[in-house]
């Protein structure tokens, strides 16, 4: 058993010499605090190059073209307008975005035509749909990859 040295919270095990039955080894038990930890289960999210994102971007920019910027004179007229800013952002976030559930599945390439194809095949259970739902799927994650890694590429300027 491996413990840390210096540490009371978890150095604090016991030896049970009258558990060793037929074995020459004394049995040993520590006991660890497990504590309440909160994960996040939802999250909310604009799909990528949806119709959504695009009227988010559209009225993000109206908001900001909105801002009078020409006579700031102090640091608290600075910060009303990022307040205003910041404010105007999040209620088009929260207009335009949708709550989605954080799952061990979700996935960065899924969009609409995966999940219209896999209710197809759960619909009619065909072969033929499933084939086309696993090549929508393959060409999702092919274009998703490459893009990707052209983005990393570029980002650190070498493969």
């Amino acid at each position: 058993m491996f413990l840390r040295p210096y540490s009371l919270e978890y150095n604090n095990h016991s030896i049970y010499p009258d558990w060793y039955l037929t074995s020459d080894y004394a049995p040993l038990t520590v006991n660890i605090s497990i504590f309440e930890e909160n994960i996040q289960t939802k999250k909310c999210t604009l799909i990528k190059n949806s119709e959504e994102e695009d009227n988010f971007i559209v009225e993000l920019i109206e908001a900001v073209k909105g801002l009078n910027t020409s006579n700031i004179q102090n640091k608290e007229e600075l910060e009303d307008i990022v307040q205003s800013f910041v404010s105007c952002m999040e209620k088009n976030w929260y207009k335009h975005s949708k709550i989605v559930n954080i799952t061990k599945h979700s996935k960065a390439w899924w969009d609409k035509k995966c999940h219209r194809d896999l209710e197809s095949f759960r619909q009619t259970k065909r072969i033929e749909n499933w084939k086309c739902f696993k090549c929508i799927v393959k060409r999702m994650k092919h274009n998703f990859f490459d893009s990707r890694i052209q983005e990393i590429a570029n980002k650190n300027c070498g493969p």
